[in-house]
């Protein structure tokens, strides 16, 4: 049998820290402005070989910070099996530069319990989550969604509670509207559990978060902003300027549709185009650009299906600014 070759990080790792790193925040949290996302291409379906590679490539560049939920995959939880098999042959030795995150709040078990976000959900999930990265704590956990039936303050005492149990350093928001938003993070203060970040999809096809006042709020209160979903699920890449292609997350049609590219977006995406080639960058370059200069964002999840993807998209951390 082949050994695996060990791995040892790139020494130059942290010689572009002054671009590559923005504040989380009013907090001591710096996160790259680039960080790796587990959404898709880390599940149990997926070469382990490629994530590895994927990941190996992220931190040799300085992203120390890995995105996931307990249903990352498919299948469910997989993508956290991923992690703890890289922790295991790889990152155990770094664990200390690392920023990991994982959440709860959609289903990942069936029965009463496996969603939204009851106490006992988000700490049995936290708990497997743990489990599977191998892992005593994470440093960052997320209600992953807002749940209009639970009482919001036992959602917010879970995160507190879970925090002083020592199996998070941080707590995050995702998904949240501005008015639960605002009493989450009075509560978290006033429980000396302060409010790390807010995660929610700002893209330049869905501004969402901007326009319901999200960002702004976040900005004022020194609470961090990670956008996911930058690329739009790839919609904001050169993969779909000239149709849907046969090999394409469109084509498969579990999260993008086909009914989704419209002629109008297309040529919506196609004007894009042509405004990031005068900029000299791709459409994704450009895309991730955008948002990395809105006020108040902390860093975009970049998700990625090569080490050459990635570093395409580590190309927006030096990106002039502009918008539209």
């Amino acid at each position: 049998m082949e050994l695996r070759k060990a791995y040892t990080p790139a020494e130059t790792r942290y010689d572009d820290a002054a671009a590559l790193y923005r504040r989380c925040g009013r907090s001591g949290v710096l996160l790259p402005k680039v960080s790796l996302g587990f959404w898709h291409n880390f599940g149990s379906g997926d070469s382990y070989e490629r994530a590895r590679a994927i990941a190996h490539y992220a931190f040799d560049h300085g992203v120390t910070h890995f995105d996931l939920a307990n249903n990352y995959g498919p299948p469910y939880g997989s993508a956290e099996e991923t992690l703890g098999r890289l922790m295991t042959d790889d990152f155990r030795p770094h664990r200390d530069e690392l920023f990991i995150a994982t959440k709860a709040g959609y289903d990942i078990w069936p029965g009463p319990y496996g969603n939204w976000g009851s106490r006992k959900h988000l700490m049995a999930s936290l708990d497997q989550s743990l489990r599977r990265m191998n892992m005593d704590y994470v440093d960052l956990f997320y209600s992953h969604r807002y749940d209009p039936e639970t009482p919001l303050e036992e959602t917010l005492q879970a995160l507190v509670d879970i925090v002083r149990q020592g199996k998070a350093l941080y707590v995050g928001l995702s998904r949240w509207p501005l008015e639960a938003l605002k009493t989450a993070h009075a509560y978290l203060l006033a429980h000396d559990v302060p409010l790390l970040v807010y995660q929610g999809r700002i893209n330049l096809l869905d501004r969402g978060p901007i326009e319901e006042g999200i960002l702004d709020y976040c900005r004022d209160a020194g609470i961090g902003f990670v956008s996911f979903s930058p690329l739009a699920q790839g919609l904001l890449t050169d993969r779909y300027l000239h149709g849907v292609p046969d090999d394409s997350r469109m084509a498969v049609g579990k999260f993008l549709k086909r009914e989704q590219l419209t002629p109008e977006l297309l040529t919506r995406l196609q004007q894009l185009n042509v405004t990031a080639a005068t900029r000299g960058e791709t459409l994704a370059e450009m895309a991730l650009a955008w948002i990395l200069h809105q006020p108040g964002i902390t860093s975009v999840l970049a998700g990625a299906s090569s080490p050459e993807q990635l570093a395409k998209n580590l190309k927006a951390i030096h990106a002039e600014p502009f918008d539209f």
